[in-house]
């Protein structure tokens, strides 16, 4: 993993799962269409740049909700997030680029 003190230049690699579903932590519904994630550490409303190392294709996601709670894991996508970078129902593993924020 690579840290950075300044949120702009974080990155990050490691394993992405999916979820959906319920509340999030920052209040709003979860919508499994929607292009939202969940990270541990990110501000809520940090935008970031979620690749699949595998298959190259990337997706813009929004922190709204706090996670993954599994060991290895460094974000949680929604399914539609998922899909857009063919991931699916799995895990896949991922590089993570912050752009900024709302």
């Amino acid at each position: 993993m690579n840290f950075s003190t300044r949120a702009e230049a974080f990155t990050q690699s490691g394993i992405a799962s999916v979820y959906s579903g319920g509340r999030t932590a920052n209040g709003e519904r979860a919508h499994a269409g929607g292009m939202t994630a969940a990270h541990k550490h990110l501000p809520f409303g940090t935008r970031v740049l979620v690749t699949h190392r595998r298959t190259g294709k990337s997706v813009v996601v929004r922190i709204n909700d706090r996670g993954p709670f599994v060991r290895g894991r460094v974000i949680d996508l929604t399914p539609a997030a998922a899909r857009s970078i063919g991931l699916g129902y799995g895990l896949a593993p991922v590089s993570i680029a912050v752009l900024g924020r709302d």
